[in-house]
């Protein structure tokens, strides 16, 4: 199967295309593909849900908010930097504390503070010096690390690289990506069910509105789906299917349609394509490409 091709319409004349691979995955075997399932690249924030794991397994009396903001890519709404300030404050932890980089002159305003809080958070419960607790060798990114492989059914070490934030980033088959969130989506993981329970509850939190991994969850209850940078969607249910989609020229524009095509979500399979006045002057919509 080829790739989904999105195709941006202005004035009826096609003016570019994205490619998404994409596989969906059910019972442990592929169910269906577009492109190459065992394309390899990074999770980015789409990990951000099996990273939060090490949190919801030492601390029982977490909010949904907590849960959800420590998952999240948030858009440094209001609601949203309240979770992350009640989530530093389980490790009387700071803003100076976060190894994010600032945004806007705010470490808060970073759109992965509110999983650098969490991981805080495991340091102070574990004993765990607070320092470094970004970097490889440190003793939480190494139990994350095993916890990503033992998800995802890797059984050797994973490719890793350094994330945007300066966390730690694990690189793997879209095929493997989806067996982690098949099982997360499922229950399966120690915390899971807690996780899942959070973001399916407070899909706005996670990103934002008009966010396609929040419209997705929105749009399909139970459904648990994560965005992650360079064009990536993962998206998993709990009856076990589980599907992830990258653009590969990294734009996150495609991830709507191309999700709304393949998961029949109809108010995501075409987005309009806006002047700067707010009028409409095209639409991004996606096919199955034939050849």
């Amino acid at each position: 199967m080829h790739p989904i091709t999105v195709a941006v319409e202005r004035g009826g004349v096609v003016e570019s295309r994205h490619r998404v691979h994409g596989v969906k995955v059910g019972r442990g075997k592929v169910v269906e593909a577009w492109g190459d399932p065992q394309l390899v690249t990074f999770m980015r924030s789409a990990a951000k849900p099996l990273q939060a794991l090490p949190l919801v397994r030492v601390y029982e009396s977490l909010s949904d908010e907590e849960v959800a903001i420590a998952c999240a890519s948030h858009g440094a709404a209001p609601e949203q930097l309240e979770a992350v300030k009640r989530l530093l404050a389980r490790s009387w932890s700071s803003e100076e504390d976060l190894e994010c980089g600032p945004v806007d002159g705010s470490r808060l305003r970073h759109n992965c503070s509110g999983k650098h809080a969490g991981m805080l958070a495991v340091c102070a419960a574990r004993g765990w010096p607070k320092q470094g607790y970004r970097l490889p060798e440190h003793p939480l990114q190494q139990e994350i690390a095993r916890l990503v492989a033992e998800a995802a059914g890797v059984e050797e070490e994973l490719l890793a690289a350094t994330d945007g934030c300066g966390v730690v980033t694990f690189a793997m088959p879209l095929e493997r990506m989806a067996a982690a969130f098949s099982r997360l989506a499922q229950g399966e993981l120690e915390g899971a069910g807690r996780i899942t329970g959070a973001m399916t509850a407070l899909p706005g939190l996670v990103e934002g509105p008009g966010r396609t991994a929040t419209e997705v969850m929105k749009a399909l209850p139970g459904a648990v789906a994560k965005g992650g940078a360079e064009g990536l969607l993962c998206v998993g249910f709990p009856d076990g299917t589980a599907l992830p989609l990258k653009a590969v020229d990294g734009a996150s524009r495609p991830l709507g349609p191309a999700a709304g095509l393949v998961l029949g979500i109809q108010s995501l399979e075409s987005a309009p394509v806006e002047n700067s006045r707010g009028n409409v002057v095209g639409r991004v919509l996606a096919l199955v490409d034939s050849g």
